[in-house]
């Protein structure tokens, strides 16, 4: 597929989502209406995914008209522990969704059948590897629920559209290995119900421009990571940047938590719809700064993360955190109120010797005093900063607060910082600001070239940040360029000189014309 025809059907693609959302919302907040098209795209995903798997092999087999949507459900038990065990989960062919999409108009039972088949579908991995990464997937798509209709009717006739419409979604074929499109399906609708929703749905999404930039950073010189990890993961947007960075093949294994059970479902539902295999994920739900799921999974190679901004968390109220192993090291704790460098300590504590951490701060942990500065000191002290970038304003939705970017690195060549003032580095495009490519590469062109550049860049020791009380705000040590205009001002008196002394000039003579005028008194 051409780079053009691409941008075509992803053009087209958006458009339907768009009148998906306005035309069938309804009396559905747009931001719980996410879960009902995203739960539904997923069950075509899946339905799709299954159906061109099994065909495949059929075909390869020699049987080149077989398709197992024509299947009957008892034919079609035969395949099922193989399947799941390749899969993950299975669906019998009546309960594929081209086929529960066929039927629906005339199914009075509607709600209930799709009820099943979400629960036969989870069903399906239970008591395999896969289990975990299906339980609960269409948990949020609640098919009786009075958001949709007063009436079992009105319910099923707005489900009837909701198949129609996601069934109509210009996919492609998985033949054609346009499967990313169901991926940017996603994220077109996460981004679009996002900055509809504002602060409580940019919490989940984190733009795919800055997700881009996280991962290029931690993936620096390097074509494969071993693991890659995010504590705070969301709906797994900044996970999936890796796949599109490296190539899939190239990360051996995405992992992620959120203390959300909406979003952790959205996560799940995001690694399918992205055509990670259940084995080549592993997202857990749960609190990571108190009940962290992945210490059998640690250390990892790359990390990132937009963590939740100035969460309260308990902190010193509970006397077990300060001889956890990840927070011990710094001597204190994040304070209650701000958990922002908890998060911190977490990612410094599973990050691989040889890896790299890139987390989104607020700009207060930059320069507040307290406990965090006694936790700055302890990263500056041990040489765990490898650079602080400051971003531009309103790249994010809820917010429009100039956020940054801490790195860290625990095996640096240098015992310095290197600054970078990236507050300019965007385009201004409908109400947001983005980061461009070129924005993007500008920023990490100065990583990589780690030294003094005027008004953007500045290599600072561990020292001088030390002698500054550990404060590590970029604009304490990068310049803005002052772009005001340069005024001479010998040039511009002597200019008022000559336009005073020419004013005089002109009075004198309009003077003189008056007199003449007025002729002798």
């Amino acid at each position: 597929m051409t780079p053009t025809t691409r941008e075509g059907q992803r053009a087209e693609l958006h458009k339907t989502i768009w009148r998906i959302a306005n035309d069938l919302r309804g009396s559905v907040d747009g931001w719980d209406f996410k879960s009902y098209v995203l739960g539904m795209l997923f069950y075509r995903f899946i339905s799709e995914n299954i159906t061109a798997y099994i065909n495949k092999g059929e075909h390869e087999a020699g049987d080149s008209s077989f398709d197992y949507a024509d299947l009957s459900d008892a034919e079609a038990e035969l395949g099922r522990a193989v399947t799941v065990a390749e899969k993950g989960f299975y669906i019998l062919p009546s309960e594929l969704f081209q086929n529960v999409r066929s039927r629906a108009p005339h199914d009075t039972n509607l709600n209930e059948t799709l009820e099943r088949v979400f629960k036969d579908v989870e069903g399906s991995a239970v008591g395999t590897d896969s289990e975990n990464d299906l339980k609960g997937l269409f948990d949020d798509l609640d098919v009786n629920s009075s958001k949709l209709g007063n009436t079992v009717a009105r319910r099923n006739e707005k489900l009837v559209k909701l198949l129609d419409a996601v069934g109509d979604l210009p996919l492609g074929n998985f033949e054609d290995h346009s499967i990313d499109l169901f991926g940017d399906a996603y994220e077109y609708l996460m981004q679009m119900y996002a900055s509809q929703a504002g602060k409580s749905g940019g919490e989940y999404y984190t733009p795919q421009e800055v997700s881009e930039l996280l991962a290029r950073i931690t993936v620096m010189g390097k074509t494969r990571v071993n693991k890659v990890y995010d504590p705070a993961c969301g709906s797994g947007s900044l996970l999936l940047k890796f796949a599109k960075v490296l190539g899939r093949e190239n990360v051996g294994g995405f992992y992620g938590q959120e203390i959300n059970l909406t979003t952790y479902n959205l996560a799940r539902i995001n690694m399918f719809l992205h055509d990670l295999n259940y084995e080549q994920f592993d997202i857990a739900h749960g609190d990571t700064l108190l009940d962290p799921q992945h210490w059998d999974e640690e250390p990892f190679e790359a990390i990132v993360s937009n963590p939740p901004y100035s969460i309260k968390w308990e902190g010193d109220a509970n006397p077990l955190l300060i001889n956890d192993e990840r927070f011990a090291p710094a001597g204190v704790l994040a304070p209650k109120s701000k958990a922002d460098l908890a998060f911190t300590m977490h990612i410094l504590s599973w990050l691989a010797v040889t890896g790299t951490a890139a987390i989104v701060e607020f700009p207060g942990v930059l320069y507040r005093g307290g406990t965090e500065r006694k936790i700055r000191k302890y990263l500056i002290d041990n040489n765990y900063v490898d650079a602080v970038i400051q971003l531009p304003p309103d790249l994010f939705f809820g917010t429009t607060i100039a956020t940054c970017v801490i790195v860290l690195k625990k095996s640096k060549t240098d015992n310095c910082v290197l600054f970078v003032n990236a507050a300019d580095e965007f385009k201004r495009v409908g109400n947001k600001n983005k980061l461009l490519p070129d924005n993007q590469e500008n920023i990490l062109l100065a990583l990589a070239e780690r030294a003094d550049k005027d008004h953007l860049a500045k290599l600072v020791p561990n020292e001088d940040v030390a002698a500054n009380d550990y404060n590590i705000a970029v604009s304490s040590y990068v310049e803005d360029e002052d772009t005001r205009e340069f005024v001479d001002i010998t040039a511009l008196n002597a200019e008022i000189g000559r336009i005073v002394a020419r004013q005089s000039e002109l009075r004198i003579s309009i003077d003189e014309i008056v007199a003449d005028l007025e002729g002798p008194k």
